[in-house]
């Protein structure tokens, strides 16, 4: 529980709104006792400059000529007025009740003033105010007595308890409704989340089909749609993984099954004749090299897709044009193909030599093998707005529209029995448009005018280098 996200969430909520209700519950406090005290201060201070006022000027204080002086006062709203001799003794006493006139009084502020400075002091006590105050009675730049004021308020303690208890109430409302709103919120957050991650763990336990339901546009919500995106492509790969392992295995069954019933024949008929043998035999060659021309595209199919490519290097097309054709001029011949080609000599590209040769020769080679006798495979290759453009054309039995999106896909045919027939694997033109996407090149497939088919290449012109 600890280690959630949502507690984590939830004890940062609590800890801010624990900071902010112990600072609403004494920032305000502090400051009012602070404003109180600084009013005390003024009020008593004035209080007492008055009486002092009206004592200075006596050349001594007597318990007479002190009572006179103060007789015609002004209420001055303090609660106790003593007023002491240079020795302490106290000449006046505003408090009828428990009067101290004629005692001694040494009140630290009392003892302040006689030693010429004015004194105050103002504290709280919980229930009220506490306000003394003292200053020297000068006559003649001679201290002559004290004025000494006290002053018990407990109307202001009770405005500040009244406060307190206000803010308590309110942070006790807003401490009960912020709680609330944060566990809602840390809900909420942490909910979505938990959603995303059992969706992570119900694809990683192979539902690629399966999507996070996460709404709204947030940054989560953007992260379940990245998500979402990349396990749709997780699905598409793994899909095509699973249709390629499958057309994988049924082609390379075909020629092994192929071998298997060829060798069975020889060796369960006996007094087998030594041309039949040698026809047998011919043909187990021939599955086998099938099976080898389906085991070097699918290793070379494997080299391309874990990105294992060689360095790109400037390669001029013609002579790899030339030396494709001469590889594919006897098969031509036995066919009876016409195969040509032409080619620009300036045409260099940005690849490798095998790049270029395995581009030509399975395009050249597959027009050979889908052109009836008598028809022509016409290779040519140009230089046009900063572009080399190689064009294989035939007047072979052409594609379907249909098909044509389609094949460049693994082991796609369109006519499967006609293309085991003929030798092919179903990944030559895969094999080109993998090696031309990764030369940052780009293949097209078109129908031909008057029947057949034509594929163009394009690549980025390399430069001469110095």
């Amino acid at each position: 529980m600890k280690s959630s996200l949502q507690f984590k969430i939830g004890l940062s909520y609590l800890s801010i709104i624990a900071a902010v209700l112990i600072i609403l519950n004494t920032y305000p406090l502090i400051e009012s006792q602070n404003l109180v005290f600084h009013s005390k201060e003024t009020t008593l201070n004035s209080s007492v400059k008055v009486i002092g006022s009206a004592l200075s000027g006596l050349n001594t204080l007597t318990e007479s000529n002190v009572e006179k002086a103060l007789s015609g006062l002004e209420e001055t709203g303090v609660s106790r007025v003593l007023v002491t001799d240079t020795a302490g003794r106290v000449l006046y006493d505003s408090r009828r009740q428990e009067n101290a006139r004629g005692q001694y009084a040494f009140y630290t502020e009392i003892v302040q003033a006689l030693e010429g400075n004015d004194a105050f002091y103002c504290g709280y006590d919980g229930e009220a105010f506490l306000s003394r105050g003292a200053a020297p009675v000068v006559y003649r730049s001679q201290i002559i007595g004290v004025v000494y004021a006290y002053q018990y308020d407990a109307q202001q303690g009770t405005l500040l308890r009244e406060l307190q208890k206000n803010l308590m109430t309110i942070s006790i409302v807003a401490a009960v409704f912020a709680i609330g709103v944060s566990f809602l919120l840390s809900r909420m957050f942490t909910r979505r989340i938990s959603r995303l991650l059992q969706a992570i763990r119900t694809v990683r336990e192979g539902s690629y089909s399966h999507r996070a339901q996460i709404s709204g546009s947030d940054e989560i919500a953007q992260i379940a749609g990245e998500f979402n995106s990349l396990t749709g492509r997780l699905q598409t790969t793994e899909e095509a993984r699973r249709r390629f392992v499958s057309d994988a295995s049924h082609e390379m069954k075909t020629p092994l099954a192929g071998i298997k019933l060829l060798t069975d024949s020889i060796l369960q008929t006996e007094n087998i004749d030594p041309e039949t043998t040698r026809e047998f035999v011919s043909d187990i060659g021939d599955e086998a090299s099938r099976l080898e021309r389906i085991t070097e595209d699918l290793l070379r199919l494997t080299r391309l897709d874990s990105g294992a490519i060689d360095p790109a290097v400037r390669v001029e097309v013609k002579p790899v044009l030339e030396r494709a054709s001469r590889m594919l001029q006897p098969v031509a011949k036995e066919r009876g193909v016409a195969l040509r080609c032409q080619a620009d000599a300036a045409a260099a590209v940005l690849a490798t030599s095998g790049d270029v040769h395995q581009i030509l020769y399975n395009l050249m080679e597959n027009g050979v093998k889908y052109t009836p006798a008598g028809g022509f495979v016409h290779a040519t290759v140009s230089v046009r707005e900063g572009q080399v453009i190689i064009s294989v054309e035939d007047n072979g039995i052409g594609i379907p529209p249909e098909d044509m999106p389609h094949i460049f896909e693994r082991f796609y045919r369109v006519d499967k029995a006609r293309s085991r027939q003929i030798g092919g694997t179903g990944l030559g033109l895969s094999i080109v448009g993998d090696t031309v996407q990764r030369r940052s090149g780009e293949i097209t497939v078109s129908p031909r005018v008057g029947g057949g088919t034509v594929f163009t290449v394009r690549f980025p012109q390399a430069e001469v280098t110095a």
